[in-house]
Formats: structure tokens, sequence, C-alpha cells
């Protein structure tokens, strides 16, 4: 293989309990870094970090049970942090990553930390980035609105499953829900449409009951005792205009885990990744250089080479 090619591969990995679970791995180059999600996503936040971190390193992408990619588990309650953990350890070990960064997106915030409560032996650093230690529902828009909702919309998707999936999947689809989401919800100014769209046309193919389920158990846990704990270099950053999980979750969980930096995107949102991608390079470059001890900045994006197993990124 050519030194300027840049690997990739991808697999499915069967766990003990049947669930299938897809992962990818780009570049090569230790540590590895491991992308983490947020609740039904299947990659969109990581569209630039993860080519820029594949430059000088190996990078894992998965998707949990039920989401993109991975199927769902034949017993639908098989889904939420329970399982999570258990199902990036044997991800990890199928890409060949003893230890690695972990990078947490919105759930994956509170994924990356509770797999550091569980294997903290397998993590050398946390980048956590627009998201709760916890309880999310407590502090959705600094309200607890939908945390009061919550139980009345799980028990309609549950009880009217075909019906919920058919409005949602449609509602989803159009191109007005994306506008309102960009307006309502996103800096209008700094992210493109494509860079969200493949977000929603994710969401509308996901199984509602599957999605309910694993927003439940995000909201019973919290890492929030553990994050004294964390004894990890830590990078924490969060969107000044993050309605999802405001900034001030941000502030709180950085001044809690010991000397954890913390990285403040003006004008940012729940998207930051997306709509200051340059800054958050920087800002990462900087954190595993000064940090852990290592470079991630490259020269040109080399091309990408595909085993047996893959296909070409992003297909």
């Amino acid at each position: 293989m050519s030194p300027e090619a840049l690997y990739f591969r991808q697999d499915r990995l069967r766990v003990p309990d049947g669930a299938e679970l897809y992962y990818q791995v780009t570049g090569d180059g230790l540590p590895g870094m491991v992308l983490c999600d947020g609740l039904g996503c299947d990659g969109f936040a990581w569209k630039y970090l993860s080519p820029y971190l594949a430059r000088r390193h190996r990078v894992l992408r998965w998707h949990y049970r039920g989401h993109g990619r991975s199927g769902n588990p034949a017993n639908r309650s098989r889904v939420g942090m329970l399982y999570t953990c258990d199902d990036l350890q044997r991800i990890m070990d199928a890409a060949g990553l003893e230890r690695a960064v972990l990078f947490g997106h919105s759930m994956g915030v509170q994924v990356a930390l509770e797999f550091h409560r569980r294997y903290a032996s397998r993590v050398c650093g946390l980048v956590l980035i627009c998201g709760s230690y916890g309880n999310p529902l407590d502090t959705f828009h600094d309200s607890t609105v939908l945390k009061r909702l919550f139980p009345l919309i799980r028990r309609v998707v549950e009880r009217y499953p075909q019906q919920s999936a058919r409005i949602i999947h449609a509602a989803l689809r159009t191109e007005l829900t994306v506008q309102l989401a960009i307006t309502l919800e996103m800096n209008r100014e700094r992210i493109a449409r494509n860079d969200l769209a493949p977000y929603f046309d994710h969401l509308a193919r996901m199984d509602p009951g599957v999605f309910v389920r694993t927003l439940e158990s995000l909201s019973e846990h919290t890492a929030w005792d553990h994050l004294p704990h964390v004894d990890v270099p830590t990078l924490v950053i969060s969107g000044e205009r993050d309605n999802f999980t405001p900034g001030w979750i941000s502030r709180k969980m950085a001044a809690r885990i010991p000397g954890a930096e913390l990285l403040s995107i003006p004008e940012g949102t729940h998207t930051a990744p997306l709509e200051a991608p340059g800054l958050v390079e920087l800002r990462v470059e900087r954190f595993l250089r000064e940090r852990l001890g290592v470079r991630t900045s490259a020269g040109p994006h080399p091309p990408f080479v595909v085993d047996a197993r893959g296909t070409a990124p992003g297909s």
C-alpha cells in the first residue's frame, strides 16, 4: 500500500446478544480516535473533523444499535446506555484499538464519559463536544417541557408504532423541516443545508421505538458523579447558542473534570463542528499536541484505499 494513500475499511460485528453493529476504520497511526455520535445520528457531525484526524490517526466511526447501518436488535428494549459501552469495547477490539482518544458529540458525550467510567484503561483522552454529562431532557432549551411531555410521546410511539413511523418519516423528509431547523436551532450564516440534510434523512429512516427508548435511557443516565474521577486529558467544546445542551452545562462539566480545557465557540449552536470546522480542528490539534504529545496537521488529503471488505468512504 502506498504511504501516500489513506487506508479505509468497513465491517459489521455481531455481538453476543445477536445485535449487528456497523463500524468503519479510516487512516492509521496512534493514538486512535473513536467518534461517538449523537442520538439519531449516523456520523453527519464528523463530516470535517473525521478526515482531518484520519490524516495521521486511525479513526474509528461506528453506529449505535438501531442507528445508521447497524441493525435493530431483535428485542427493541435492548438499546441505550446499558448496552452501548459494552458494544464500543467490542468494536474497539475488532478495529485493533487497545486505547484511544474518545470524541463525543451530543449523546456521544454521555457515551464517552460512561465508557471511561467502565473501561478507563482504554481511554487516553476525551474530547466532549456540544453534549451533557447526563439527564439531557432536564435542560433541553433550558426547560423541563420536553421532560414532562416525553412519557406521553413514548406511550404514543409504542402504542401506534406504524402510524407514528409514517407521520414522522413524512414530516422529516420535507424541505420545510430542514429550513425550520436551520432557522430556529442552527446558525444559518455558518451551516450549509447539505451539512444538515443527512441528519434528517437518517432520522426519517429510524425506527421511532428505538429512538424513544434510546432517549429514555439517556434521560435517566448521568455521569455527574464520575466527572471528578476523569483522569485523562479532556477538552470540552460548546456552542454559545446551543439550545439542545446550553453552554452552561459545558462550563459546569469542564470545571468539575480535573484539568479540563474549555473552548466556547461564539455564535456556535449544537452543530458547532459543522459551523466552525477550522476552529474546532485547530483547537483539537493544539489539545492533542500539548496534552497528549501527538500531532494531527498534515498536507493535502491523500486518496482513499479500500480493502476487500470495504467500499469508498461515504458510499
